[in-house]
């Protein structure tokens, strides 16, 4: 069996979902080391605790969102390497793609939550951006519409159907109205994330990643900017300062994850976004879903 670990990214945080994973070893420790780092008290925003001025909307808060869907989906890892299980790649959609790093030993758990610290600050101070995503369109009406627009990008390539855009407000809206498409839904967000927007936040990030060793991963690792398998450590930090400015190429991964004889694919994270799309894209491969300590057999 060939199996691929993938992880996902802002949007599939739920409230309640820290007592999911509380009972795993290092749990408490590992909450505790991120709630030092980020300055806040992690499990109490995961579970929307309405005491010290926490509201169950501070968890959507991407300096909040970050740190915490890696502290739930590196517990997750954990576990499962202690069991002796293990995969052939390992993906992860934008902040999940330092989850892929972590799983595959790139770096340890403080310096991701470090790392995160710093990206989640920077992308929720540069605002002034929207995302749209849309769903059910004509490829190729979509890309002669942004090419024919200034300032709207492709953020997230997620499949053939859908797609989120990134850009200036009036850019974005300008091409999700004039696009046919069965839907078209605004995102929540802060900024212009995935696009040229985020110029100056990357390169700020960028500064940050050249403070880090990057090991060579331990397993292969697609990346959104390059989504070829690669366990060059310096590769990877490469194409890891190129995320936060570039589109995430979920559709083109899971075009590689079956190129590359994957027949199992398991998404660790809360939530089965990643899973719903590759049971729509790739033929003959099986999807499961890892969400909580009760998912690992404990």
């Amino acid at each position: 069996m060939s199996i691929a670990w993938v992880f996902p990214g802002q949007g599939s945080q739920k409230v309640g979902m820290a007592d999911s994973v509380l009972s795993l070893p290092g749990a408490e420790k590992r909450f505790a080391l991120a709630s030092e780092i980020i300055g806040r008290d992690l499990i109490a925003i995961c579970n929307g605790n309405s005491s010290n001025n926490i509201e169950p909307s501070d968890l959507n808060d991407t300096r909040n969102t970050q740190p915490a869907l890696f502290v739930v989906e590196s517990l997750l890892i954990d576990d499962l390497r202690q069991q002796g299980r293990e995969a052939s790649l390992a993906a992860g959609h934008s902040l999940g793609e330092l989850v892929a790093l972590y799983a595959a030993d790139v770096f340890d758990a403080r310096t991701a939550l470090s790392l995160l610290q710093r990206r989640s600050e920077l992308m929720a101070s540069a605002g002034g951006g929207a995302m749209t995503a849309v769903i059910g369109f004509d490829r190729t009406e979509l890309d002669e519409l942004i090419a024919a627009t200034p300032d709207v990008v492709i953020a997230n390539d997620n499949s053939s159907a859908q797609v989120v855009l990134s850009g200036t407000p009036e850019a974005v809206n300008q091409v999700s109205k004039s696009l046919n498409c069965k839907r078209a839904v605004p995102l929540q967000v802060s900024g212009a994330f995935h696009s040229p927007h985020m110029a100056e936040a990357a390169d700020a990030f960028s500064k940050e990643l050249d403070q880090i060793t990057f090991e060579d991963a331990r397993i292969p690792v697609l990346s959104n900017y390059e989504p070829t398998p690669s366990r060059d450590g310096e590769l990877l930090k490469q194409r890891l300062k190129k995320q936060m400015t570039s589109g995430v190429r979920w559709r083109e991964t899971m075009n590689i994850i079956a190129k590359e004889g994957i027949n199992t694919v398991v998404e660790i994270g809360p939530g089965n976004v990643l899973s719903g799309l590759i049971k729509r894209s790739i033929n003959g491969v099986t999807t499961s879903q890892i969400a909580n300590s009760k998912d690992l057999g404990h």
